[in-house]
């Protein structure tokens, strides 16, 4: 019997260590040039406002990150964790950015790529050194040049790349190959995104705004990664997943309007996984 309930035992501390990694600590200067970057002015109070939401102290500290790394960071939209990256880095690392083609298909493509430039030409002390390259499927996929990059982030993207008009997830795997390319043996992918509890009634198509871890782990690992640990930090329990427009139905998008809003506010921003993946070691 005691034989039994020790080898369960061991068994689940198996399990939790094959889906959990300690948080390793910022070194004492990466934690400064963080949380300056954090409180920085160049941050408006729309954008603070979120920090409790998506906790990005917590969540660049799960990944490793260091403030003398090179960084490549995946459709930074209109450059909500640019802000943090960029100036985190500005003294001792390196940030590239790729956006979306500079000629999109989608207006809201077009749209977030306009703020990104703007947000980087008003504040040239911080984003002087970022690069900007360009991820368009499937025809653009050198984000950085081979083998040069310490980190790869992309957060609320993998959605988005099996949707329809990304082609339904037909070149789903290609934003993986091109991190995985970019990076260093040994280097860490870190990825978040809004998440749906079961791979089984998933959306193929992601038209609402959610994906599977699972789907995830399997995109990333077909193009060669390596899962080593996940976090809840982002979980919300308050998210249902049956809103009537999808995950934009919550903040900061309120997609209803004023209609409800109050309810929506309550429930906060999504749920979400976070994913941490390291390219192996040649």
């Amino acid at each position: 019997m005691h034989a039994l309930i020790l080898k369960g035992t061991l068994l689940l501390l198996t399990l939790l260590l094959s889906t959990t990694t300690t948080f390793a600590k910022f070194d004492a200067k990466t934690a400064a040039a963080v949380d300056a970057a954090i409180a920085g002015e160049h941050r408006g109070a729309e954008d603070k406002a979120r920090d409790k939401y998506r906790l990005p102290r917590q969540t660049l500290e799960f990944f490793g990150f260091r403030s003398d790394m090179t960084v490549l960071e995946i459709w930074p939209g209109g450059g909500w964790y640019t802000q943090i990256l960029a100036d985190a880095l500005s003294a001792d690392g390196k940030l590239y950015a790729a956006q979306y083609d500079v000629n999109g298909p989608f207006g809201f493509q077009r749209s977030l790529f306009g703020k990104f430039l703007s947000m980087l030409a008003a504040t040239p002390k911080i984003y002087r050194d970022v690069t900007v390259t360009f991820l368009d499927l499937p025809y653009q996929l050198e984000v950085a040049p081979p083998a040069s990059i310490d980190m790869a982030l992309t957060f609320r993207s993998v959605h988005n790349w099996v949707e329809r008009p990304f082609g339904g997830g037909k070149f789903a795997v290609l934003p993986f190959s091109a991190m995985y390319d970019s990076l260093k043996p040994g280097g860490v992918l870190g990825v978040v995104d809004h998440r749906w509890p079961d791979p089984e009634t998933e959306d193929p198509l992601s038209m609402n705004g959610y994906v599977s871890k699972e789907r995830t782990i399997k995109l990333a690992e077909t193009a060669g990664f390596e899962l080593i640990g996940e976090s809840n930090i982002l979980r919300n329990p308050k998210d249902t997943r049956d809103h009537p427009s999808g995950v934009w139905t919550l903040p900061p998008s309120f997609a209803l309007g004023e209609k409800d809003r109050e309810k929506y506010e309550a429930i906060g921003e999504s749920d979400r996984f976070v994913l941490k993946f390291k390219k192996p070691a040649k």
